[in-house]
């Protein structure tokens, strides 16, 4: 027993010590872990002052009722649930429950002070007649109630000296000190004006709200809580800077104003996520270091700041501390998933909604989170739940039309889009979207409506600024793909036909201002005289087609990486088997006409050697010395056939078959060539970018060769021992402990602790055209972002130099190709042949990766022309690409095409079958030879 009073003891000393710290979510875990709890009314008085203290006045009124079911005759109890339910709103019963309080306390032995001051609250009755009844609002951005001023509140709190002699006549019930009971009166009417406003506030008055709080100012009575109250009014009615201003001057008045601090940093962050709003909140929790309500708003902010280590440490010890906090779980699902913990946000997700089954926000990041991680059926099921929970919910719509937009169904897209624009007009997102997915299907006209009315509003954000900047640039491709929607597709040539700059812009996302005013628009469905007449070709289905797009669908989805963040997309699948095939068909038809050539020149050869013999028989018989034949035919021999290569098919011209393709199958993307961009542009290396680690996001479709690229980085800055600043200049990183450093390092930080600065390494890519000569391959790049943050990606720049010496390459590899593939059709069952085929084609694969020519597709480019080029050897790739394995970085991170062959070769090469059944189908380009026709066949469901 005495080891429990001791105990017991230290608990409530510890209470003592959190309260004068103002530490009151500590006391109050203090207290419920005290034994005696239960069968105490002190200390659940105790309990409930703490509560208050925080404005959780229901488990003040819930503590008060328990403390009165033990002991009746307790003033306290009905002081402290009588200021609850006042503040609450409820000042009839808060004035009966003071009465009650008062009589109960009669003639018994209680603290006189305390029966004095509930018998000065029950004659407020008179005074303060004010009802206001209306229930506080749930679920508010700010709390809905208010912390009172230190000089109001405690009137009712502190303990005061006993009132003058005369006592409590209990037959008048009136005070005997008539100056006292005014003063009384007066402090309690303040606490009584104040709870008024904070009653306005809930029920939505903000306006009455800011009148009775700004009164309270003027008289210089209550003057903190009455700026904390005007403040927290003009924060609902979004009127921050006011806001701000008020919390500012009670900082000034109180600087432990709890409330003042964590309210100043909430409207900072309404205003903008940043640093000061971070700041604020931190000297709250300072004051309260275990208040879950405030690390949940810092955890917030800190991930509107993307800073996710930040934002998981604060709503982990959030939810410590209150495990029913659902939007705590939900935004450490979140922050969790950004980072890269797919798991741990999975989890906490699923908590969140475990607490509440009908947390629409919960289904919706939820749903967001499969998407990201390409599980598209489950990303379905909530956004039907969601649906289900509310019809009208626009970011459901929303969602969902991005989510059928990402798995090629355009057409089912627009309808969900159409239905959640009828909700909520006000959507530009959704306008966007179903633009787009108009514009993809062939449908231009509505497609340009939808990407004006995105163009016309009038818009406040970045974000909505950036889409308006791709609205204008949509419509403009638009309306040129409606001027080509009836002509052969070889019209349709947006890298030849658009302007330079345009295309520059588009890519870089940049404002249309920047084309002012040299930029000419495309032709308008509006303007007088307008020839545009585009129609959507219905696709109707033949056997020839069946067997075509059969083949296609089936060829197609061999392009698909089965890698966390890549959705399978049939219309993307499609557009690949038809790219490949129609790649197949050229190359063969190529092959043909070169087979024939070599035939004509072969007989050239021989009528010419026949006629050289019978010259020089003749010339022998004459006394004339013979000469070597070869020396005159051979080189008019490959004169010709070289002269045949430069007037047929090179490799751009193949290449270009898949980019026409991908162009069409998704005009969103800016798939364009970079040597065909500004002269400027391309003089200054514009090429790709492609994060791994983006700040602290772990990037989810191309971290996961995030180890094997930071081990590129570290083995070429120690071979080179030196790297590139952002200004490209050199670095040195020689030093032997710099050299020890980076050889041990883990991570980003740890090498760019080493280095000191942004900085970037360029891979090398060893030249087969020319022996010993190494290209630049990509540049492996290193940025600071924000205090915690890095960007890890890769940088291939298009400069004019590079650009030349891969087109050498290319054409290099090409040559090799063609001759492999001539020489093939003479001997088919040589291995040796077979095999030199083959590696010609991962041969162009490589360099093509490693050139990465387009500003965006080179990709799948690459490996729709792989497929075609094997296809037309009568070799179909009929495997698919292995989990985890993305073959363009396979190509990238590799230093030679050794390597690279080495890491497909045990997976692609099996799974070659020889196949001559395409050489039976219909032509792709005869079949499908207008721009809408090719959009026909793309959108069609079949």
């Amino acid at each position: 027993m005495g080891a429990t009073w001791a105990e017991s003891s230290q608990v409530l000393r510890d209470v003592a010590d959190s309260c004068k710290q103002q530490q009151w979510s500590t006391a109050i875990r203090l207290l419920t872990s005290h034994p005696g709890l239960s069968s105490s009314a002190v200390l659940l008085c105790n309990r409930a002052l703490c509560y208050s203290k925080l404005e959780l006045y229901k488990h003040v009124v819930k503590d008060c009722d328990k403390a009165l079911v033990l002991s009746p005759c307790t003033p306290l109890a009905s002081l402290y649930k009588g200021q609850a339910l006042a503040a609450m709103g409820k000042h009839q019963e808060s004035i009966e429950v003071w009465r009650k309080g008062y009589e109960a306390g009669l003639g018994q032995t209680i603290d006189l002070q305390v029966l004095l001051q509930l018998h000065s609250l029950t004659c407020l009755t008179k005074i303060a007649p004010e009802k206001v009844s209306s229930p506080a609002v749930k679920g508010a951005t700010y709390p809905t109630s208010y912390p009172q001023n230190d000089e109001p509140v405690k009137v009712a709190l502190r303990n005061r000296s006993a009132p003058a002699a005369g006592g409590v006549n209990s037959k008048e019930g009136t005070l005997s000190d008539g100056h006292e009971a005014s003063n009384e009166i007066r402090r309690l009417s303040v606490d009584l004006r104040i709870a008024r406003g904070i009653a306005e506030v809930n029920s939505g008055k903000y306006d009455k709200a800011v009148d009775i709080f700004t009164q309270l100012d003027k008289e210089n009575i209550g003057s903190t809580s009455a700026l904390i109250g005007r403040g927290t009014a003009y924060a609902f009615q979004r009127k921050l800077d006011l806001a701000i201003a008020d919390f500012s001057k009670a900082i000034e008045l109180d600087p432990k104003a709890l409330e003042a601090w964590k309210r100043r940093g909430q409207a900072r962050a309404a205003t903008a996520p940043s640093l000061e709003a971070i700041a604020d909140l931190s000297e709250a929790l300072k004051l309260d270091p275990n208040s879950p309500d405030t690390l949940n708003e810092r955890g917030v902010v800190y991930y509107k700041l993307k800073d996710y280590h930040s934002a998981i440490y604060d709503l982990r010890a959030c939810v410590a501390l209150d495990s029913t906090n659902k939007y705590a779980y939900n935004y450490l699902g979140l922050a969790s998933t950004a980072a890269g913990d797919y798991v741990e946000g999975l989890a906490a997700h699923f908590k969140a909604l475990e607490l509440d089954p009908s947390f629409r926000e919960g289904w919706i990041h939820l749903a967001q989170s499969y998407k990201e991680h390409a599980n598209s059926a489950e990303a379905m099921q909530c956004l039907r739940k969601v649906l289900s929970l509310d019809v009208k919910y626009i970011h459901a719509y929303r969602l969902l039309g991005l989510l059928l937009l990402s798995l090629g169904d355009h057409r089912v897209a627009i309808k969900e889009l159409t239905v959640g624009l009828e909700m909520d007009p006000s959507n530009k997102e959704c306008f966007y979207l179903r633009g787009s997915c108009s514009h993809a299907i062939g449908n231009f006209e509505e497609a340009v409506k939808d990407y004006e009315v995105v163009i016309e509003a009038d818009v406040h954000t970045g974000e909505n600024r950036t889409l308006q900047s791709l609205s204008f640039y949509q419509r403009e491709i638009a309306l040129y793909s409606a001027t080509k929607s009836n002509l052969p597709i070889d019209h349709f040539d947006i890298d030849k036909d658009l302007e330079a700059v345009f295309k520059e812009a588009w890519c870089k996302r940049m404002s249309p201002l920047v084309l002012l005013p040299s930029y000419v628009r495309q032709p308008q469905f509006k303007d007088p005289g307008n020839a545009l007449t585009p129609k959507i070709e219905n696709f109707v289905l033949t056997k020839s087609k069946k067997a075509l797009l059969e083949a296609a669908d089936r060829l197609g989805h061999r392009i698909q990486y089965n890698c966390p963040g890549f959705l399978r997309n049939l219309r993307q699948h499609r557009m690949a088997g038809l790219a490949a095939l129609e790649i197949a068909q050229k190359v063969a038809n190529y092959r043909r006409v070169l087979r024939e050539a070599r035939k004509v020149q072969e007989m050239s050869i021989m009528e010419k050697e026949q006629k050289l013999g019978d010259h020089i028989e003749e010339v022998s018989q004459n006394g004339v010395g013979a000469c070597s034949s070869s020396t005159s035919v051979s080189p008019c021999s490959c004169h010709q056939e070289a002269r045949l290569k430069n007037q047929g098919l090179n490799w751009r011209d193949v290449y270009s078959i898949g980019v026409k393709w991908r162009q069409v199958s998704e005009p969103c993307d800016p798939v364009v060539w970079v040597d065909m961009l500004s002269e400027k542009e391309f003089a200054a290396g514009f090429g790709s970018h492609t994060p791994m680690l983006l700040g602290q996001s772990k990037v989810v479709r191309y971290f996961p060769n995030f180890s094997r690229a930071l081990g590129v980085a570290k083995r070429i800055i120690l071979e080179e021992r030196q790297v590139f600043n952002a200004a490209n200049r050199p670095v040195d990183v020689s030093d032997p402990m710099q050299l020890l450093s980076i050889d041990s390092a883990a991570n980003c930080r740890d090498i760019y602790d080493v280095v000191g600065e942004d900085f970037w390494i360029v891979t090398p890519c060893y030249s087969t055209a020319r022996r010993g000569k190494v290209l630049d391959g990509t540049r492996l790049t290193l940025q600071k972002l924000g205090l915690n943050g890095f960007d890890f990606s890769i940088r291939t720049p298009g400069t004019p130099q590079r650009w030349a010496e891969y087109e050498e390459e290319m054409h290099a590899a090409w040559e090799e190709y063609c001759d492999a593939y001539c020489g093939r059709s003479k001997a088919p069952n040589n291995p040796k042949q077979l095999k030199k085929l083959q590696d010609c084609i991962l041969r162009l694969a490589f360099y093509w990766y490693n050139f990465m020519p387009l500003a965006r597709g080179t990709a799948v480019v690459g490996y729709v022309t792989l497929l075609g080029l094997f296809l037309a050897a009568d070799m179909e790739v009929s495997a698919s690409i292995p989990e985890g394995v993305q073959v363009d970085w396979e190509a990238i991170l590799s230093s030679d095409l050794q390597s690279f062959m080495q890491s497909v070769r045990p997976w692609l090469l099996p799974s070659l079958i020889h196949d001559t059944s395409w050489q039976n189908l219909p032509n792709v380009s005869e079949t499908f030879p207008t721009l809408g026709s090719v959009l026909g066949v793309l959108s069609s469901n079949y």
